[in-house]
């Protein structure tokens, strides 16, 4: 497959018409972009378990992107896409599963242990969700921006106790002290 018929059938498939191809070819952060477009198309369906494949199928016509840094962008986005709007860990850990062996495929390092990481930190977040308060040991696992994300997300007052006494940045610290301490936690 060539990029320009890679490009032209993930837009056909997402039902964007408004993209002139030939130029989106042309243009690594154009196609970035309208890579981005696809992956929110694809996470915006309604049926998680009859879109494993075709989320597959994407994310394998993307990662052929010569463009890495674009390619990996829409795959991170994606990924978060779908940990906002999977039912609990179980779900994603089931749907990242199957995209592992795409993203391992993907020839820069560091770009792949990123998505890698990514998916991590939301396995993580979902269980959080769930229920799981994590001990410090478990939250030095995860990285600064999922800390963060933590910090800034999280309902659970003994959560936030955790990241305020163990994160690894002030600011985060800080973060998850003030919402710990705010009223409307401790008004639900």
């Amino acid at each position: 497959m060539t990029l320009h018929s890679d490009v032209a059938a993930l837009l056909a498939e997402a039902g964007i018409i408004d993209v002139d191809v030939d130029e989106v070819v042309a243009d690594d952060h154009a196609r970035t972009s309208a890579y981005l477009r696809v992956v929110s198309v694809a996470a915006a369906s309604r049926s998680r378990d009859r879109d494993r494949d075709r989320d597959r199928a994407i994310v394998a016509t993307i990662l052929r992107d010569p463009n890495e840094m674009g390619a990996k962008t829409a795959v991170v986005a994606l990924v978060d896409e779908i940990a906002w709007k999977v039912s609990g860990p179980a779900e994603f850990r089931q749907w990242s599963a199957e995209l592992l062996p795409e993203i391992d495929r993907l020839p820069v390092d560091g770009y792949r242990e990123f998505i890698r990481r990514r998916i991590q930190d939301w396995q993580f977040y979902l269980s959080v969700e769930d229920g799981h308060v994590p001990t410090p040991a478990e939250l030095a696992e995860v990285t600064d921006w999922m800390q963060r994300h933590l910090a800034e997300y999280s309902r659970s007052p003994a959560v936030l106790a955790v990241v305020a006494e163990s994160a690894r940045t002030r600011k985060t610290r800080n973060i998850a002290k003030n919402r710990a301490g705010s009223r409307e936690l401790r008004t639900e």
